[in-house]
């Protein structure tokens, strides 16, 4: 994505494409007919994607903007994007790793290519533009810890154009000759190094890309990378990140469209080097909207960039394509359609001197900071549907009811429905396969007067509620479970690639005892999705004791050869095979009786047997 001075040409033509895809959108989903007491089934028995998060950037000086900020400013703008109870509970960071003179870990160029680099520390670039600083601020906050980078240019010395924008490949790549000689290693060791920054500051990456919208030359920092050419640089960038020692690991390839995705994907898949280390798929949806599983490709895929270019347009459904209502649409045929993993928009935060148009879901201008449509869009989203989340089978008789259904690690689930009616629905809901059949289930409205509202919970009497969706809306219901229903149980498959892929057994395993000191202990391990070379798991605490926990480490080792990328809710951290977990800052109380839950998403190679014995601050309970 460019920054704010020089991609007028690129908006135009980006915005009419998505424009007239939106208002088509918006024509068919006024059509729909409304109906009474309509149908729908929730079945948690069927399993599709593993949901990573929802997010948005900082790039291109937005980060220093808010860091810059009065401390009332930077806390709203933070409390607006990330709070998942006053915002839109956004769970993701996207950096941008910047070649430009004053921004670039590696402003000046070695004597050579295999020459020892001198590389800056990220205090040095103002704490990298300021995105180390937002970095900081949402793990402290608000638990956030899925921070990747793309790079959207190697550094000019190391490119055939010898600028970090205009194109230009990286010296050394079939075809990308320069008498220099060949930087793919220094450009591997470049990113490698902007890793390691992340992880001494205490926010590891968990995802490094080399590449952003490969398929363009523009005015502002740009890379142009073949499909091949791409492939081929992860046959060295992936063993640079594998023998780093760090925990971050390769995602490709920020695509400008769904339609370039499957170019790139292709020629990765292709490459069987390149296709093991590539573990995730990352596109955009300028070109081409997200809409249907990528072709071919077995790992995660998110859709990481994304927005409109218009004058700033708060609203909520005024039938454009910068609309909330739009957005909603494009999530739900994102995560439905596309099987995503992670929905981004572009940037989080923008102010009138840096565009102040659509490209936000925020508006800061001064200490005025104007929400929009498309942020509480995201809310209905992000806010319930948490990281390690499962998406699980809806389905309704209605189509103008946008239904998608999804399994909480802590065992609420999340059903979220986008009415493109101009009439109110009722719908009845019945919940199988999901392990509630008593509780409540809380609606949140977004719609023209309400942003993210709780309104007042509805009965779930036998695996069944009924509620009414307004016209024009998007509803979340929030599903916990009551009166004596267990939530430990285990769904009886795990997430899959694809709607038709086939679910496998998913592994769980738990321990609970009396601890030695005095307190008793629970706790349960269960492996919430897995796939070739990766896994989600889902570990629940329980204070069994008399006695009132004020803070909880949890401590195990797994048997396999796992290795722990990311986590929600917990500070996790590894040494070997040894797991070690720490309370958030929300989660440290325990009453006696009480449960919470935290998750992590890793890697294996051998083996993702799940670990049998654990300990609570020290006590063992199995």
């Amino acid at each position: 994505m460019p920054p704010t001075s020089s991609r007028a040409g690129r908006a135009v033509a980006v915005s009419a494409g998505v424009s007239l895809v939106a208002a088509s959108m918006v024509v068919l989903g006024m059509t729909h007919p409304a109906y009474a007491a309509d149908a729908a089934t929730i079945n948690g028995s069927t399993t599709y994607q593993t949901i990573s998060g929802f997010g948005a950037s900082e790039a291109f000086g937005e980060a220093q903007t808010v860091m810059n900020a009065s401390s009332s400013v930077q806390q709203q703008v933070l409390a607006d994007l990330y709070s998942p109870t006053t915002g839109a509970g956004l769970t993701m960071l996207r950096n941008e790793v910047s070649a430009d003179s004053g921004s670039t870990i590696e402003p000046t160029a070695p004597s050579s290519p295999s020459a020892t680099p001198a590389y800056l520390p990220l205090s040095s670039i103002n704490q990298d533009a300021g995105q180390l600083w937002f970095a900081q601020q949402i793990k402290a906050d608000y638990g956030v810890t899925n921070v990747f980078a793309d790079a959207w240019s190697a550094p000019a010395f190391m490119k055939t154009n010898d600028a970090t924008d205009n194109g230009g490949a990286v010296c050394g790549l079939t075809g990308a000759t320069c008498s220099s000689g060949s930087w793919v290693q220094a450009y591997a060791n470049y990113l490698k190094q902007y890793a390691a920054d992340y992880s001494a500051a205490g926010d590891p990456l968990t995802y490094i890309g080399p590449e952003n919208e490969a398929n363009l030359s523009t005015s502002y920092d740009s890379m142009q990378l073949t499909p091949a050419q791409t492939a081929q640089f992860i046959d060295t960038l992936g063993p640079t990140m594998a023998s780093s020692g760090l925990s971050t690991q390769v995602e490709c390839c920020a695509t400008e469209g769904w339609d370039y995705a499957s170019q790139y994907a292709s020629a990765i898949e292709a490459d069987s080097t390149a296709a093991s280390y590539t573990k995730v798929f990352t596109s955009h949806g300028y070109t081409s909207a997200p809409t249907s599983v990528l072709s071919g490709w077995s790992n995660p895929a998110w859709e990481t960039e994304w927005s409109t270019f218009e004058t700033w347009d708060p609203a909520w459904d005024d039938g454009t394509d910068a609309s909330g209502f739009t957005w909603a649409q494009h999530i739900y045929q994102g995560l439905t359609g596309a099987n995503l993993g992670a929905f981004l928009y572009w940037w989080g935060s923008t102010t009138p001197s840096e565009n102040g148009d659509n490209e936000g879901l925020l508006l800061l201008n001064g200490s005025t900071i104007t929400t929009s449509g498309r942020l509480w869009a995201f809310a209905n989203y992000s806010r319930y549907i948490r990281p390690g989340a499962v998406r699980i089978a809806a389905s309704s008789g209605n189509s103008a009811l946008d239904l998608s259904a999804y399994k909480n690690p802590d065992g609420s689930v999340a059903v979220v429905v986008l009415n493109t009616a101009s009439s109110a629905d009722t719908v009845n809901y019945a919940l199988t396969g999901t392990g509630i059949t008593s509780g409540t289930a809380t609606p949140v409205l977004t719609d023209a007067s309400a942003d993210a509202t709780t309104q007042s919970a509805v009965p779930v009497s036998a695996g069944t509620f009924t509620a009414t969706v307004p016209a024009r809306a998007l509803e979340t219901f929030v599903i916990t479970p009551g009166g004596g229903t267990s939530t430990s149980a285990s769904p009886t498959t795990t997430a899959t690639a694809s709607p038709t892929a086939t679910a496998t057994a998913s592994a769980s395993a738990s321990a609970s005892a009396s601890a030695t000191a005095g307190a008793t202990c629970s706790v349960t391990y269960q492996t919430t999705s897995q796939w070739t070379g990766g896994f989600t798991a889902n570990v629940t605490v329980t204070d069994t004791g008399s006695a009132a926990l004020d803070g909880w480490t949890v401590g195990f080792t797994f048997p396999g050869d796992q290795k722990v990328t990311n986590a929600w809710n917990a500070t996790v951290s590894q040494s070997g095979e040894t797991v070690t977990a720490t309370n958030a800052s929300y989660n440290g109380s325990l009453a006696a009786g009480a449960s919470t839950s935290f998750g992590f998403q890793g890697t294996w190679t051998s083996s993702d047997s799940p670990p049998t014995s654990f300990t609570v601050d020290g006590n063992t309970c199995s």
